[in-house]
Parts: structure tokens; sequence; C-alpha cells
């Protein structure tokens, strides 16, 4: 059966998340205007209305969106897939403001669809995390009574407690740092 109406602008969702994420980069998120949103990306209020009702439900497609663009493909080397990991994240947080960083911890909190989507995109890169430990464990970098998902949170917790708590810089280096506090010196070859 053939939809009724005018067919989807496939453009329409690309402008208005990228003017949504502009209006959260800005203001935050209890300063996002799903109205200044709907003027930014050049659509009409109820186009946006009808796709997202609600300023959390564009949140939730921002997000969801985000865990889109983060993609991961292992190697037989888990240290370097590890390294790899935590220096994306390292780096991604640090080219995120601060501020967005916490708004979405809070709205999450407050929001319970806001909190299921970040959630829902930990999750999914903490599986991912944990698989690259527990093939660690298999080739015996990390002791096996060591439980992957602690193993992960040693791993990410500091990047969040550097960023929210003591702004401490986010590099390349100090994600290699946390990562050979965990696993160890590499051993030459």
């Amino acid at each position: 059966m053939a939809g009724r109406g005018r067919p989807r602008d496939a453009g329409v969702e690309q402008r208005v998340l990228a003017a949504a994420m502009a209006e959260i980069r800005r203001g935050g998120y209890d300063a996002l205007s799903v109205n200044r949103v709907a003027e930014q990306a050049g659509v009409a209020k109820t186009t946006l209305y009808r796709r997202w009702p609600s300023k959390a439900e564009l949140v939730v497609a921002l997000i969801t969106h985000l865990r889109e663009d983060v993609p991961f493909e292992p190697s037989d080397d888990p240290r370097a897939d590890l390294t790899e990991l935590v220096t994306a994240i390292a780096t991604n947080l640090a080219s995120t403001p601060t501020t967005l960083i916490a708004d979405l911890a809070a709205a999450a909190a407050r929001e319970p669809r806001v909190g299921e989507a970040v959630r829902a995109l930990w999750a999914e890169r903490h599986r991912a995390v944990t698989a690259v430990v527990a093939k660690a464990q298999e080739a015996g970098l990390v002791l096996n009574h060591v439980s992957p998902a602690v193993l992960v949170d040693q791993l990410v917790g500091p990047l969040y407690y550097r960023l929210l708590v003591t702004g401490e810089p986010l590099s390349p280096d100090y994600a290699r740092t946390l990562v050979r506090s965990v696993l160890g010196p590499e051993e030459s070859r």
C-alpha cells in the first residue's frame, strides 16, 4: 500500500539534527528550543513536531544518530584495539563541550526517554569494549579473574572524571596511559 501525502525529504532529518546539535552546543539541553531548531533547519514546526513530538524525542534522535557515527572493527591485536577505543572516546569527549555532556547526563536523569537513549548509546559501546577486553583475557593480557565489564569501567570512568570533575585534559597520551595502567607495559617482541 502506497503512503499518502508527500514523500519524506531525506535531507530534513540531517538538517534538523545538525541544527539541534548546534542549539545544544550553544545553550545546553534546557535551552534547546524546538522552534529555533525548525527555523535553523528551514523546516516547518509542524514537520518537526510530526517527527519528534517533544524536545526529549528530538534529543533521542540526535543521540541515536551519534550512536551510528562510531564504527569499530576489532583486529587481532586487543591492546591496539583497546588503545584505539579509549583514545577515540577521549578525543570525542575532548571535542564535545563539557556543558553538553553534563546537560545530557542531567537530562538522562530527568527524562526517561533521554535516559534510555543515553544508556543504549553507552551499552552498545560498552559491549564493543567488553568484547575486546574478553579477547585480551584470552590473549593473556588481562588476568582471568578480572571482570571485563569492570575493566571497561576502569578504562572509561577516568575520562568522565577528568572531563566533569578535575577539568584535566583528555589527550591521546592520557588514553594510552590508561590502557597501560590496566594492561601493564607492552612486552618487547
